[in-house]
């Protein structure tokens, strides 16, 4: 097996992961009357997304998250004839995930589905800052001292985790299209998954641009990670 081939594999597996676990909290939730919570729903997000850094990381990177790898490409971390296959591989993954659900669960009516609380805007405002802080912290702990790599899992999976509780509440705390797109397709619910799309995406490129005019530029950092390795995020 080529290395790239396992690189989307650990892309579609991590996606998986997250969106079982993730989604699979939300309706486990619903279906018995609160049990979980929605501080319990938020630290599963945080907690998968952090045990998949750690256990994929070195593989792929473990982006997991299309608004992610599109946010690495623009900081130029990643190499662009792998954006979309890596896309593809997160959606493919995260739509598997959903199908699954809908088996084990077949009355549950969104499968954990994203949607605003208020209007739309106001959703796609905050999830356009949500991915935008992220992204921020993704870049931030993926480079520099070495020592940061050890903490990035618990540095993002605790931002996950943050983000979902204050957040969840009013637009669902997504920053990841695919975790978006799965219940929705399968679901059948598509109302407002245009934001679910496109918020997360511009929210990680900005974040890209704010984390370079924040850092200093990688080649005079000291002990700089090389561009050209797998980062996680």
């Amino acid at each position: 097996m080529t290395t790239e081939l396992r690189k989307l594999l650990a892309e579609a597996f991590g996606c998986f992961c997250l969106v079982f676990a993730g989604t699979g909290a939300i309706i486990v939730n619903d279906l018995t009357a609160g049990s979980i919570t929605h501080v319990g729903v938020a630290l599963t997000f945080g907690l998968v997304v952090l045990a998949m850094i750690y256990a994929l990381g070195d593989v792929s990177g473990c982006h997991i998250n299309p608004a992610v790898t599109l946010g690495l490409f623009a900081a130029g971390r990643f190499q662009g004839r792998m954006v979309a296959p890596y896309i593809v591989s997160q959606c493919l993954g995260a739509i598997l995930a959903s199908l699954t659900l809908r088996f084990m669960f077949p009355t549950h009516g969104s499968l954990g589905a994203t949607a605003p609380a208020g209007d739309a805007i106001q959703s796609f405002v905050m999830e356009f800052i949500l991915t935008l802080m992220l992204m921020v912290v993704i870049l931030g702990v993926s480079s520099g001292a070495p020592d940061n790599g050890l903490f990035a899992g618990v540095a993002i999976g605790a931002g996950v985790a943050l983000e979902a509780m204050f957040a969840g509440p009013v637009s669902g705390a997504s920053m990841n299209p695919a975790r978006s797109l799965a219940p929705a397709l399968v679901s059948l619910r598509l109302d407002n998954l245009w934001l679910y799309l496109l918020a997360p995406a511009l929210g990680a490129w900005a974040g890209a641009m704010i984390h370079r005019c924040i850092q200093p530029a990688e080649g005079t950092a000291p002990q700089a990670h090389d561009a050209r390795e797998p980062h996680r995020a």
